[in-house]
């Protein structure tokens, strides 16, 4: 296996277009993904799954070359499939079998021998919280079920990468949140590198480091968490209570009365679209002005915070300036 380094991509791609006949779906997409956790994200239609299953030789590309993990493809395409682990986004199993049986099989599909495919089976089961479930037959599976069970195939290789597409789908709450604390041990604890396909923003902020974020068949931003978070100018965040009704055209109107009260006594301020608000240039040192105005609007304040760029807002404006450069 070619050497990697925590300074090594273990994603890179140079010039990848990918067509289906007259319709682009990669175009001249060029990436460098390092270890860690990494979300790569963009609306239904961008290219994110096509890309994944280009890297793992599952589509041929048209232009362009790539490697993985050291890897080229497509000349090496069996050693990259043998270290990557894949959760497709579709359901993924044969009907007759039961979850033991399906995770032992990929086991031995990844070349472990009977007995320590099935000891590593029942390992990765248990890590993903398949109980007694694992004797049933796959196809009597609910959808979280089957999520869990792609999850358990996609590591019990053991693998250096892994490629995860929607891996929260299906799941209920309290289920997403497990999954998302294993994806987050599997990175800090035993050292692996995930790309985390998705369009659910609260799951590239709960586990990753870095961010791609794909519009149209191309990448429109590549940079790490921490740098997308920073505010680019000084401010808070504001938090009111939710003491009104809200409607269709005023779905927060405590925070509109309070925003338009600031205006008012010269303070600028902007509405993110969670209902908080930002207000520019003044911090929890000289707030009196900020608390005075929500006193006199009546609204009360929940909670004042340093304020962070909204990876939302990041994302909906690379949609929007592909959508307006395509126009």
């Amino acid at each position: 296996m070619p050497a990697t380094s925590s300074e090594t991509p273990v994603i890179s791609l140079q010039g990848v277009t990918k067509r289906y006949g007259k319709r682009t779906a990669l175009q001249d997409v060029t990436l460098s993904i390092g270890c860690g956790v990494t979300g790569l994200l963009g609306p239904n239609g961008s290219g994110k799954s096509t890309l994944i299953k280009s890297l793992l030789g599952l589509l041929r590309i048209q232009a362009g070359s790539a490697e993985v993990l050291g890897f080229r493809l497509p000349g090496q395409l069996r050693a990259i499939r043998d270290a990557v682990g894949y959760l497709p986004e579709d359901d993924c199993y044969i009907a007759g079998l039961t979850g033991i049986e399906s995770v032992t099989f990929m086991a031995q599909l990844s070349g472990l021998p009977a007995t320590e495919g099935l000891r590593r089976a029942h390992e990765v089961l248990d890590f993903a919280d398949i109980g007694q479930e694992r004797y049933r037959n796959v196809e009597t599976y609910s959808t979280g079920m089957r999520q869990k069970l792609k999850f358990a195939q996609a590591i019990v290789h053991d693998p250096q990468l892994l490629i995860l597409d929607e891996p929260t789908t299906g799941l209920d709450p309290e289920q997403r949140s497990a999954m998302l604390r294993k994806i987050n041990t599997l990175a800090s604890r035993h050292g692996k590198s995930i790309v985390i396909s998705t369009h659910i923003l609260h799951d590239v902020r709960a586990v990753c480091q870095q961010v791609v974020i794909m519009v149209a068949g191309q990448v429109r931003l590549v940079d790490s968490l921490e740098n997308l978070s920073r505010p680019t100018q000084p401010g808070s965040l504001v938090e009111v209570e939710r003491t009104r009704a809200a409607t269709f055209d005023d779905p927060f109107p405590e925070t509109r009365l309070l925003s338009e009260q600031l205006r008012q006594v010269g303070i600028n301020n902007e509405m993110h679209r969670d209902g908080r608000l930002w207000v520019r240039g003044i911090e929890a040192a000289n707030s009196h002005t900020v608390w005075q105005a929500a006193k006199d609007c009546g609204v009360h304040i929940r909670q004042w915070s340093g304020a962070q760029n909204s990876l939302e807002e990041i994302f909906f404006q690379a949609v929007r300036e592909t959508r307006h450069a395509s126009a």
